[in-house]
């Protein structure tokens, strides 16, 4: 579901509408342009670049061009999420709510319209895991959109708008 609402993977049946634009209408440049810009994603495994530090991670959507960010907000990010003092580290050097927050503000970096983010407290102390959701909610009480995958139930919780899968079928809405 992630990867398909992301531009990532074609939906077997019908269409994915951002900001009223069928993404898979769009060639793969102008579909991977508009996710570059309008989407941050949060990655379960995070992805960060190994050879980057925390700084050029998080700097990294500008790579994209085009975007509403300026470089000094990812100096903001970085105290927002409390890695100021990490900016110069390596993601091996991290721990895993370092890595987990540091993807969080890449995410953020462009700042998107729509957030996607796959498990992001699964692998979280309740500390970190309450970091993150606090700000996935005032991403979304600021006018973004949060689309999360979750097992975790305190995080489900926090949503306006729950759904439960089973075998890649909704079963409840």
């Amino acid at each position: 579901l992630l990867l398909a609402a992301g531009g990532l993977l074609a939906p077997e049946a019908g269409k994915v509408l951002l900001s009223g634009e069928n993404l898979y209408g769009l060639s793969s440049e102008d579909r991977a342009r508009r996710r570059a810009l309008k989407i941050g994603f949060v990655f379960q495994q995070f992805h960060l670049i190994p050879y980057l530090t925390v700084l050029e991670n998080v700097r990294a959507p500008l790579l994209a061009g085009g975007g509403a960010a300026e470089e000094s907000y990812a100096d903001e990010l970085l105290e927002r999420f409390g890695l100021a003092g990490r900016r110069n580290h390596l993601p091996g050097e991290l721990s895993t709510g370092e890595k987990q927050r540091t993807a969080l503000a890449r995410a953020m970096m462009n700042r998107p319209g729509l957030v996607l983010a796959d498990e992001p407290t699964g692998n979280l102390d309740a500390k970190n895991a309450g970091i993150v959701m606090e700000a996935l909610s005032q991403f979304a009480d600021g006018g973004g959109a949060v689309l999360m995958a979750s097992h975790d139930e305190r995080a489900a919780a926090r949503g306006q708008h729950v759904w439960r899968m089973e075998n890649g079928e909704i079963v409840n809405g």
